[in-house]
């Protein structure tokens, strides 16, 4: 530093806007208690003249914008949140592949916290830990004096929408703090009121942290398909976004999720699998009849360990059909995309169910989630007694299921000339579909 580039009275009076506030050590021999010098530097340096805050004063500074971005961010709640105090691992009981999930996740956010490049997208269920994670990153960045903006949406909105009467704050500066902020972290996206106004806002301000290669992170519990498809093509850019799937159950209950689909109906059928299944080779039945449920059994062995195209299995009520689909289900329950397991009739009643004006779950949703499974069991299929619209949303599932050729078990208890033609049509695909048909009598008798 040079003495001769230090404050003068004289030029104490253009900075009148400090206070003693500002000042630094009056011990201090660089600053001598101003708390401001100018580097002894050659005139075309880009900072000839500036002022730049003494050394003396950095504590205090760096104390100073923790405490203004901690009322910015509004995390003095959530202070306590943390990297350290945070379980990759999730707790004891889940399965591996959410622990899995959950780790990656830390990891991911553990790596966006320090380099502050690009976008991160956190997306999973309420209680997967996801608040905790954007929280840490947060608390992270103001730690090291990175201006943070930590907000959910309907309280983004309303800053925005008060804005509009606050006489100390117009809403453009209001907005443009929002959008230009260094690190801007969106938590709990998708509760907001998606009223058109709103989502303008919104697309508004993730588009100028786009076109600029802001930091940005979004934790969310809707899936693609309920984005705003402008927000949702910018979330897909891999150029610039990472993107994590929480698999995790509510931290709150561990146990109380094994990793189903939430309108699946393993939690009622777990406990079957093939080790329990009967073959019934000591009852006395013909020996045609216990071979054709011999070949239903090891064919669904053969499809648990590789499940590829679709395998139906039909024969008459309590033969052991459900058995062997639900035994199907649990060889692939750890699998990172879970089977859906549901009875057809249980299917239809979700769908018609979102046709309640209470409903969370739109029409479009549900069916797109059943339709496009990575591994789909329906059991009891009936299509004879099926109104009108059950058999075309049925035949609307199939036909999107066989033309994607997407792994499928179906049990029955219809033969297949009681099956509806356009279903049957597609069943008898040898090249696609395998079918077993069982003839033996009921475990009932």
């Amino acid at each position: 530093m040079s003495k001769e580039n230090t404050q003068t009275p004289s030029s104490i009076n253009q900075i009148s806007d400090y206070n003693s506030d500002t000042l630094g050590d009056p011990n201090c021999p660089y600053c001598h208690g101003l708390g401001y010098v100018r580097q002894d530097l050659p005139i075309n340096h880009p900072d000839f003249g500036k002022l730049q805050i003494c050394s003396c004063r950095e504590n205090q500074i760096t104390t100073q914008v923790k405490e203004h971005l901690y009322k910015l961010s509004h995390l003095e709640e959530l202070s306590h949140l943390t990297f350290e105090n945070f379980n990759p691992r999730g707790r004891f009981g889940i399965l591996p592949r959410q622990a899995d999930s959950l780790e990656q996740a830390y990891n991911q956010a553990q790596h966006f916290s320090r380099t502050l490049t690009g976008w991160l997208v956190l997306q999973g269920n309420y209680g997967c830990g996801k608040t905790h994670l954007a929280a840490a990153v947060a608390n992270f960045a103001v730690s090291i004096g990175i201006p943070t903006l930590f907000i959910t949406v309907p309280d983004l909105l309303d800053i925005l929408r008060f804005a509009y009467n606050d006489p100390d704050a117009t809403f453009e500066r209001r907005f443009e703090d929002i959008r230009s902020s260094e690190l801007l972290i969106i938590d709990d996206f998708g509760t907001q009121n998606a009223t058109t106004w709103a989502q303008e806002k919104l697309f508004q301000i993730i588009n100028y942290r786009y076109i600029n290669h802001l930091p940005l992170l979004i934790t969310t519990n809707l899936t693609d398909q309920d984005i705003d498809e402008r927000i949702r093509s910018r979330l897909r850019d891999p150029d610039i976004v990472t993107r994590v799937t929480i698999t995790a159950p509510d931290f709150r209950n561990p146990t109380g999720d094994m990793g189903y689909q939430d309108i699946s109906a393993m939690d009622v059928s777990h406990h079957l699998n093939f080790s329990n299944f009967s073959l019934r080779e000591t009852e006395k039945i013909p020996k045609s009849d216990l071979q054709s449920l011999k070949k239903a059994f090891e064919g669904s062995v053969a499809f648990s360990e590789k499940p590829v195209g679709w395998i139906v299995i039909l024969g008459d009520h309590a033969t052991g059909k459900t058995h062997l689909a639900a035994a199907i289900a649990n060889a692939q329950i750890d699998n990172d995309y879970p089977p859906i397991f549901i009875t057809a009739i249980d299917l239809l009643d979700h769908l018609r169910a979102t046709f309640n004006p209470n409903s969370t779950i739109t029409l479009d949703r549900q069916f797109e989630k059943v339709r496009k499974a990575r591994l789909l069991i329906l059991d009891d299929l009936r299509t004879q007694a099926a109104s009108p619209w059950a058999r075309e949303k049925l035949y609307q599932l199939f036909d999107h299921r066989y033309m994607a050729e997407l792994n499928t078990v179906i049990t029955s208890s219809d033969s297949l000339e009681e099956m509806d033609p356009r279903l049957r049509s597609r069943i008898l695909d040898k090249r696609l579909c395998k079918i077993f048909g069982i003839t033996v009598p009921s475990y009932t008798g």
